[in-house]
């Protein structure tokens, strides 16, 4: 049974359980969905995202990490951050076909909000069906009839670049995807090796790139911004930036005063247009979307203070570097 019998039977499948939407409506979206200029407007700073043209607010809710979105049994928990992250101007959402019951508990709340949000999801596969069952998954978890950014995930490796973009990887799978109005825009991820999401951007024309980007990896011996960014620059990519704080470990390191450096100095590099970070508890989410609402670019000079900072502790900073 080839990838589109199987698609064809998934959509029947999936409008039975969830009624949410029927299979013939999978292959369509609705001309506001596709405008860019239908998005709304945030109650925070908003960039466009690149050659996408959708203008996004500078803080997207991330949906692993130290949050309840990623935790088994933490549905009450979880929703109560979606719900109030909404109320509160976060117009991006952020997550992934591994996160858990990450895309189960978005879907318990976003569909209702479907034509005023972003929504980006991921798969970690490297060959085309099994991309095409993270996506199915995606979508029905979602309860959705698209996604507006479907990305390769933790691409670590030159050899999975290879494997993406083989002649049964990944890539046929998004690109059928997109023909299929199912994916509005497509990304690349990755928090290993810049030179890897460097070539991934020359190889094809991702519209995003999500990449680590932080005051301590600065100090890297290969940095993601001196790597990345003239790349994603060069191309019009939309860069969305990730491990902003580090999990928080920039500041019980007490390399960092607090979140309005860090999210500061991220949002501050050239060529970034937005950052997600995740949620442990509603007051947190707060004390971020508040930082973000009182963003102002900084200037070289507190840059490179910020920099200083986290020049001798940058190795503990960036422990997600070792992650593959």
């Amino acid at each position: 049974m080839n990838c589109k019998t199987t698609r064809r039977t998934f959509l029947a499948a999936g409008a039975a359980i969830t009624g949410s939407f029927a299979g013939s409506h999978l292959l369509r979206r609705s001309v506001k969905a596709s405008n860019p200029s239908h998005f709304p407007p945030a109650s925070m700073p908003e960039r466009v995202l690149g050659k996408t043209g959708v203008r996004v607010p500078l803080l997207g809710l991330g949906g692993a990490g130290q949050t309840p979105l990623s935790w088994e049994g933490s549905e009450q928990a979880a929703i109560a951050i979606i719900e109030w992250a909404l109320q509160l101007g976060i117009r991006y959402f952020d997550t992934a076909a591994s996160y858990g019951p990450s895309e189960d508990y978005l879907g318990k709340v976003l569909p209702a909000h479907r034509q005023q949000i972003f929504l980006a999801s991921k798969t970690g596969a490297r060959d085309r069906d099994g991309a095409w069952r993270d996506l199915e998954r995606s979508l029905q978890r979602l309860k959705t009839d698209y996604l507006d950014l479907w990305q390769f995930h933790h691409v670590s490796f030159k050899e999975e670049l290879d494997r993406i973009f083989d002649k049964q990887g990944a890539v046929q799978a998004l690109e059928e995807a997109k023909q299929q109005k199912i994916v509005r825009f497509s990304g690349i991820t990755g928090h290993h090796e810049p030179s890897v999401i460097s070539e991934g951007l020359r190889r094809f024309s991702f519209d995003t790139t999500l990449i680590s980007l932080n005051a301590a990896d600065a100090h890297h011996p290969r940095p993601f911004a001196a790597t990345v960014l003239p790349v994603a620059q060069q191309k019009n990519v939309g860069v969305i930036a990730m491990k902003v704080p580090a999990y928080g470990r920039l500041f019980s390191s007490g390399a960092l005063e607090g979140m309005h450096q860090a999210m500061g100095y991220t949002l501050s590099l050239p060529g970034v247009h937005c950052c997600v970070i995740a949620a442990e508890t509603i007051a947190q989410l707060e004390h971020n979307i508040e930082v973000a609402k009182a963003f102002q670019p900084l200037s070289a000079t507190e840059m490179a203070a910020i920099e200083k900072q986290t020049a001798t502790s940058w190795q503990e900073n960036t422990f997600f570097r070792a992650w593959t």
